[in-house]
């Protein structure tokens, strides 16, 4: 969990009236967790920068994953980056350790998910192919002592869709994935890059640095 002094407003990578990128810090959920602590939600108030409104996120992140994270500041521009995603204009680009040789330089995972529950292990996603679409491009940036760091570009949005893919396309999974991936040590994902095409305004471009929980070898390598 982020230290509580971590003022949000320190991790802003974009802003202007319409629209504003946070970095989300690992270990910080988006949403409150339903047994209460600390979120985003929580602390939308840092993120006001002189509004009397606060913004609202347009999407999610796993509370393990780190990086871009888009907000809306007004209504008018809520509604028009909603369109921008639904119609698969917004592109999101992730950094992941995976726990194991990637031998391609790249390719496309096309895996339907749908989520599946248990009392043993509570819900996950699983692969069905009557499942909802997932796809997800990704291309291999380096490999060393056995993990590789892939970065990943999803074309839906579905949920733990680049965890589910990771451990389907490649075995392993990723690094401090406790469901998915290989458990033990922080989850290595991170949302590192962010486009966002805007009528009228200019183009939100922006990229979300390694966060300090990465070994230092690799934060040398995007």
């Amino acid at each position: 969990m982020p230290p509580a002094r971590l003022m949000l407003s320190d991790r802003i990578l974009f802003i202007d009236a319409d629209a504003l990128v946070l970095d989300k810090p690992p270990g910080l959920p988006v949403d409150t967790p339903r047994h209460g602590g600390d979120s985003v939600e929580r602390r939308l108030d840092e993120l006001k920068a002189g509004f009397k409104r606060p913004p609202t996120a347009m999407h999610r992140l796993d509370q393990d994953t780190s990086g871009c994270l888009l907000f809306a500041r007004n209504r008018r521009a809520r509604a028009q980056l909603q369109q921008a995603f639904e119609a698969r204009r917004v592109e999101k680009a992730y950094l992941a350790l995976i726990g194991t040789e990637v031998g391609e330089e790249s390719g496309t995972i096309s895996l339907p998910l749908t989520k599946r529950s248990s009392a043993e292990a509570g819900w996950r996603m699983v692969s069905d192919p009557k499942g909802q679409e997932a796809v997800t491009h990704w291309r291999r940036i380096a490999v060393r002592d056995g993990r590789t760091l892939v970065e990943f570009r999803p074309v839906t949005g579905r949920t733990h869709q680049i965890r589910v893919h990771a451990r389907e396309a490649f075995g392993g999974g990723i690094v401090g994935d406790r469901i998915y991936g290989i458990p033990g040590g922080a989850m290595l994902l991170h949302a590192s890059r962010l486009v966002v095409p805007r009528e009228g305004k200019t183009t939100i471009d922006v990229t979300a640095p390694l966060p300090d929980q990465w070994p230092e070898e690799w934060r040398s390598e995007p």
